[in-house]
């Protein structure tokens, strides 16, 4: 529970009413550590030790001298740990703009508001906060060689967690994802951006798409004789598809675990531009023709989304994240998730939406008619163990939240 008394406070904003507003607002409601601050300058004073460092932030972004994006800059420099709420009266698209700055900084952000603030929301926002160490774990800021990730490979440091996918219309269960991990001897659990990079330009992309996929396959089979019937998503580079024997690998593979081609989905994510497409044409055909299910990942955000929709037979399409978190109350993310999902319905294909985080999205997911959802409101990823576990827990809050359509 959210100790208010202990909690320590920073408005940063060059508005002196708007300072008075909030510092009385907070207080009003029993937060007993407020500083108030109308320049950035004499607030980053208080992060000269721990003691007076804040554990919330909320911040203006157009402020003379020292702006909201410097003083982030700042934060980062600092190396803050603590949470952000972004408050200003500049549009939603610069709000927007600046939470994925936040983001991308890998500070935590609560959210954002607009000017004037609504107490209600403000309230909302400030009891999301967690302590850090209930955060996600922040990476390392750590470039790994070839060599390395070469050795990581082969010595079995890479594994998988599972994140669970649902069918918003009624809750069933219906797959999970796969998602490499590297178990580091000496930094500990490292995330995929760190090294699937590296894999990709060192030339190594294949040996890990094999050793994920090998793995995954044999989870399938696993679950499967445990009597789950999960669809297993798997993620491939563009880079694996420029060997044209690479569809037979596929198939060779899951015929060695006994795995199904119907039971597999291949999300493709164009992460770099492709000159030429013919082979990476050639392979997802071949693929498609084998009834290995076709997934476009992470829609909006590649090179070339809508020619890859018109040449290559994809089954499904995954509206990524930032499309999707908050859309109901944001225009401009509601306009590109209206627009992902009703393209898909006339190609006659499923959609995903991922990034669900919260009851809302619930919602809104349910209200459009979108046909999967993966996201922390859901489940996070997780090892395979945890699975069977997790299947009872979402079983117990299944009938809340997808009640039958009346």
């Amino acid at each position: 529970m959210l100790n208010k008394a202990k909690l320590k406070v920073l408005i940063l904003d060059d508005d002196v009413f708007m300072l008075q507003l909030l510092s009385h607002l907070l207080a009003s409601q029993g937060f007993a550590s407020v500083t108030p601050c109308d320049n950035g300058h004499q607030a980053l004073n208080l992060f000269d030790s721990a003691r007076t460092a804040p554990d919330l932030i909320l911040l203006d972004l157009n402020m003379p001298e020292m702006d909201g994006v410097e003083f982030i800059r700042h934060l980062v420099k600092s190396n803050y740990t603590g949470s952000l709420i972004l408050i200003s009266g500049e549009n939603s698209r610069v709000l927007q703009s600046a939470e994925k700055l936040v983001q991308a900084h890998r500070i935590t952000i609560l959210g954002h508001l607009r000017k004037p603030v609504k107490p209600a929301e403000l309230t909302a926002l400030i009891e999301t906060w967690k302590i850090p160490a209930q955060n996600k774990p922040r990476r390392l800021n750590k470039s790994y060689s070839r060599e390395e990730v070469r050795a990581a490979i082969s010595n079995g440091e890479l594994v998988n967690y599972y994140q669970p996918k649902v069918a918003v219309a009624n809750g069933d269960v219906v797959g999970v994802e796969t998602l490499a991990r590297w178990r580091h001897p000496l930094d500990g659990m490292v995330f995929p951006d760190q090294f699937i990079p590296v894999a990709e330009t060192d030339d190594l992309i294949n040996d890990l798409t094999r050793a994920v996929m090998t793995g995954a396959l044999a989870q399938s089979r696993a679950w499967r004789q445990a009597g789950l019937s999960l669809r297993v998503a798997i993620n491939l580079s563009m880079d694996n598809l420029t060997s044209l024997d690479f569809a037979d690998v596929v198939a060779e593979l899951a015929a060695a675990a006994d795995v199904a081609p119907q039971d597999l989905i291949l999300e493709v994510t164009e992460s770099r531009l492709m000159t030429d497409m013919k082979v990476p044409l050639d392979i997802l055909t071949r693929l498609s023709l084998k009834r290995f299910h076709l997934s476009i990942d992470d829609f909006g955000t590649g090179h070339s989304s809508l020619t890859q929709l018109s040449d290559i037979p994809f089954d499904e399409l995954k509206v990524d994240r930032s499309f999707v978190h908050g859309a109901d109350g944001n225009d401009t993310l509601r306009a590109i998730y209206d627009a992902s999902l009703g393209l898909a319905k006339q190609l006659d294909m499923k959609v995903v939406a991922e990034g669900v985080e919260d009851r809302k999205d619930w919602a809104f997911l349910r209200r459009t008619g979108c046909d999967f959802a993966q996201g922390y409101f859901i489940g996070r990823p997780m090892p395979a163990e945890e699975i069977a576990g997790w299947i009872d827990q979402w079983e117990a809050r299944r009938e809340e939240l997808a009640p039958p359509v009346k």
